[in-house]
This record gives C-alpha cells, structure tokens and sequence, in this order.
C-alpha cells in the first residue's frame, strides 16, 4: 500500500482532499482503491452540480463491489476527471494523481477532516 502524501486530507469514508486556493481536488484513497480491487466504473457528478459534505456524489464498481462516494467537501464541481471513463483504472494505478475524480469550489472552508497519521490510524482500525 502506498503512503498517504502528507499535504492532503481525508475522510472516514476514504476519499483525499487537495485545497488549492478556493477550490478542492477530491479522489479515492489508496485503502479505499487497495479495498474495492480492479476499479471497472466510475459514475461522477457533471460540471455545475452541487456537493454536500457527507452526502453522495457518484460511485465506484469494480470486479469486487459498488460504493458509494461521499463528499468531503460543500461546493460546485468544476471539472470531472472524464478520463475514468475510458480509464477507470487510473484509480487503482495512482489515486492521488491521474485517479482524481472531481474539482471543486468550495463553499465552505473544509472540516472535520483528518491528516495522513490520524487517516492511517483510522485504516488500521478498520483492518
């Protein structure tokens, strides 16, 4: 499994964070990709559409199971990573780069989130 980079955030259902400026990168985690095995569909919310944190968005298939994506954030998605359509692998290969899901402005500062150590705390817990 790889390391959790440092300078993101994350939730209790396993999806990163990247603020930049006003706005957020979200994506799965690497224990939440390691978990589900080969990723075979992504569903994502479209430009315009509004998240709530806590709330579902969208959701991952893979050869294992479905799931369900939460929204660590409240805002407007800016942009969709449309290469998951035809490349939903990308997040299985490299979650917390190609395998990013969506961009979003932020209506509110994020909360509640966890660093890397207290998110591998938390992966731990539930091995």
């Amino acid at each position: 499994m790889a390391a959790n980079p440092q300078a993101l955030l994350y939730s209790k259902t396993h999806e990163w964070t990247r603020i930049e400026g006003d706005e957020a990168v979200v994506g799965i985690t690497d224990f939440a990709q390691e978990s589900l095995g080969d990723i075979t569909y992504v569903e994502l919310p479209a430009v315009g559409d509004r998240l709530d944190v806590e709330k579902e968005f969208g959701s991952v298939e893979s050869v294992k199971a479905a799931s369900d994506l939460v929204s660590p954030v409240t805002g407007e998605v800016v942009a969709v990573n449309e290469a998951l359509e035809n490349a939903p692998e990308a997040c299985n290969a490299d979650p917390y780069g190609k395998g990013w899901l969506v961009r979003v402005k932020l209506a509110a500062k994020p909360e509640g989130l966890m660093d890397a150590a207290a998110y591998e705390a938390h992966c731990a817990a539930e091995r």
